[in-house]
């Protein structure tokens, strides 16, 4: 991961659950590319936070010795728009965890509200496509991020 869309982890169970929080702050230009004047997060930014903070929690379950990658988005419904001044919680829980990847279920809210249902699969690459060859090292998890992550116990909340 090269781009961090979440801001922090406030809950990490390791092999289950993951909940992240995105502040929305109207000083993001990407928020004003599709209506100038009425500024919202696209709803493939909220895919990205969701794939995200349940890419990480995939990774964390096998010791970041997997490369893990989103292999499909199941399902993504959206309820509502989110604006700038809004915090995203982004939820996941892993539903299956196999040697080959997981499928993740997510919900997107701002405060009691629904934003968006979200169902994601990974992929552990180095798993999946043989006869490929990618590089040695993990180029999804960067050692700053993995280092990190390590260090978290559950329950304890920390900021990328």
């Amino acid at each position: 991961m090269r781009w961090i869309w979440i801001d922090k982890f406030v809950e990490f169970t390791p092999q289950h659950t993951a909940q992240a929080v995105k502040n929305v702050t109207a000083a993001e230009e990407h928020l004003y590319d599709l209506y100038p004047d009425f500024p919202i997060v696209p709803n493939s930014l909220i895919v990205e936070g969701m794939a995200q903070t349940a890419g990480i929690l995939v990774g964390e379950a096998r010791g970041f010795l997997e490369k893990v990658v989103l292999a499909k988005i199941g399902k993504a419904v959206f309820h509502r728009l989110v604006r700038p001044g809004d915090t995203m919680i982004f939820s996941a829980t892993i539903r299956q965890l196999s040697e080959t990847g997981a499928a993740v279920d997510g919900t997107v809210a701002v405060g009691a509200e629904p934003v968006a249902d979200i169902e994601l699969m990974f992929s552990h690459i180095d798993k999946n496509l043989a006869g490929i060859q990618f590089p040695e090292h993990n180029f999804i998890f960067t050692e700053q991020m993995t280092s990190m992550l390590r260090n978290v116990q559950s329950g304890k909340a920390f900021t990328i």
